[in-house]
């Protein structure tokens, strides 16, 4: 299902029945579907929603700008746009990173917040050089492969491993200075 927040259509699945919602935001190179498994094991007590964050999975790829204000606005529209009344966010890395900011603004209706191996709040500091070498990484499978061997310190499942390598190389084209 797309929903049209901020000028841009998000892809969200959304699994599951619960008082309480689990807002999942996904990984630098991730999509909803990097939630499945997770999302299997809560789906019986939650309302369980998942989405690709703007310039990654399914979602547009056209958006102006993609900074980590972009990716909080985005989720909070989501949120309301969902009508969600009670909810927690759960954000890996860069999702963790836009879930901070948002948990920052004290949303009605936020009930926690759940960090798994967050990115610093704060712009880590290097070398516009460095940066652009790790946003192309993901122009192909091998620069893929390196990437994911660094994230993912346990062994993955073969159809887990490709579909996280997919999910990398499906993104938006790199913008100098789109991630601030």
């Amino acid at each position: 299902m797309y929903y049209q927040v901020n000028g841009v259509n998000l892809h969200v699945e959304q699994q599951g029945a619960g008082g309480t919602a689990l807002v999942f935001l996904h990984f630098y190179g991730g999509s909803a579907r990097t939630w499945g498994k997770v999302i299997e094991g809560l789906k019986q007590d939650y309302t369980c929603i998942a989405y690709d964050h703007r310039g990654w999975g399914d979602s547009d790829k056209t958006a102006a700008t993609y900074t980590i204000k972009d990716l909080a606005d985005d989720a909070q529209a989501l949120i309301q746009e969902l009508g969600l009344k009670r909810y927690v966010l759960v954000g890996h890395s860069m999702g963790g990173k836009a879930a901070q900011l948002l948990a920052s603004r004290r949303p009605a209706g936020l009930e926690g917040l759940v960090l798994v191996a967050p990115s610093t709040p704060t712009p880590q500091d290097m070398p516009e050089e460095m940066r652009a070498s790790m946003v192309h990484f993901y122009d192909n499978r091998e620069g893929a492969e390196i990437a994911l061997n660094n994230i993912a310190l346990l062994p993955l499942e073969e159809h887990v491993r490709e579909m996280a390598l997919e999910d990398m190389q499906k993104k938006r084209p790199f913008v100098p200075g789109g991630l601030a």
